[in-house]
């Protein structure tokens, strides 16, 4: 395990109930699940019958449901229940898990508006139970990289930071993700945006200011694919954030500014791709490992023909992380690692961005 040793492991481990098994259930909170100290799948919610074959051959023992309400029927036999559904459910699935008495982990975004998310954080509060959200790329490689060059002041002051999530996919996959209708929280905005202001947030604190463009640019789309985000936060940094599905030549991932150097880091993390081909956590030293080609570069006045700068080497991408974390605030050894207060506070972000959008002008949230 790459993640930090549980210090309550010698006990039994805590029973995790999943409520959906789609992408986000099967590729990453069941293995995640699955490969924590301390923690064990017990259930699994699907209706599919495909998809419940597929999570009984992926998890030998594990119970398999097919509602959520059979689920909560057996709070009393659970520790912990994490929401994978399509994000129109979360803020009802939330509520009835917490209320049921148990501690729920709820996959991004936490809930279509800030006002919700701030409502589940009081209830949680109310019933003192833990209330999570996965934001997984919070332990991308690139990213806990990033976060040591700016804590050690490698870059000086930071004055731009520009994160690119692109993708290119010119024919729509269909699904809820891509649906117009606002009920289903689909669009780029919420699903890669989410991921994009949270990392903004967390390296340079609250934003004053939002501007936004939001397009639909596929033939026959009906949700945002192509969106880019300007933020100013509170200490002068301008966040320039990309999100696209349409972007046929990418860009850096990160591309970061600072008084003294700047850095920039081509690809994506490659954790996701491992879990999608069926890799798991567990092997020391090589869980989430980036190869040296792929390494960011530091420097200053270099030319761009050749990239410049200095190789920095990658840290270790670690998702198993987050779920540690998980089991250690469980039993008391540790913070919740992602508030739903953070991610009320990344929505607040999100709705002006999409006001922005609509309206063409800045909005200010301070």
């Amino acid at each position: 395990m790459t993640g930090t040793p549980l210090g309550a492991s010698s006990g039994p481990p805590l029973r995790a109930g999943l409520v959906g098994y789609g992408l986000a259930g099967s590729v990453f909170h069941a293995p995640l699940i699955a490969a924590t100290e301390g923690l064990a799948l017990d259930t699994v919610v699907t209706s599919r019958p495909e998809r419940q074959e597929q999570a009984r051959a992926e998890h030998p023992g594990v119970r398999v449901v097919s509602t959520a309400d059979e689920l909560l029927k057996r709070a009393d036999s659970l520790d912990l229940v994490v929401i994978a559904s399509p994000n129109r459910t979360h803020v009802a699935l939330a509520t009835a898990a917490l209320e049921a008495g148990l501690p729920v982990v709820v996959d991004k975004p936490l809930a279509g508006t800030a006002a919700e998310a701030r409502e589940l954080a009081a209830l949680a509060e109310q019933h003192g139970l833990l209330l999570s959200v996965f934001q997984n790329r919070r332990w991308d490689s690139d990213f806990l990289t990033l976060r040591r060059l700016v804590a050690d002041g490698e870059l000086g002051d930071v004055w731009r930071f520009e994160s690119r999530f692109e993708r290119w996919r010119p024919q729509l996959k269909g699904g809820w993700r891509e649906s117009g209708d606002p009920a289903e929280i689909g669009g780029l905005l919420y699903d890669l945006g989410s991921h994009v202001v949270d990392q903004a947030l967390v390296l340079f604190g609250p934003v004053t200011r939002v501007y936004a463009e939001s397009v639909i640019r596929r033939p026959d789309a009906r949700a945002d694919d192509d969106t880019f985000i300007a933020l100013t936060h509170a200490d002068g940094v301008r966040s320039h954030l990309h999100v696209s599905s349409t972007a046929a030549q990418l860009g850096p991932r990160f591309r970061v500014l600072g008084s003294r150097a700047g850095y920039v880091k081509y690809g994506l993390d490659p954790q996701e791709a491992a879990l999608r081909e069926g890799a798991r956590p567990g092997a020391a030293g090589t869980w989430g490992a980036e190869p040296e080609e792929a390494w960011g570069r530091i420097g200053s006045g270099e030319s761009p023909v050749t990239g410049g700068g200095r190789p920095v080497p990658s840290l270790p991408g670690d998702y198993p992380a987050y779920y540690t974390a998980v089991a250690e605030a469980l039993v008391g050894a540790g913070p919740n690692p992602v508030t739903a207060l953070e991610a009320a506070a990344a929505l607040d972000v999100l709705e002006a961005a999409r006001r922005s959008a609509r309206e063409q002008t800045a909005v200010s949230l301070r």
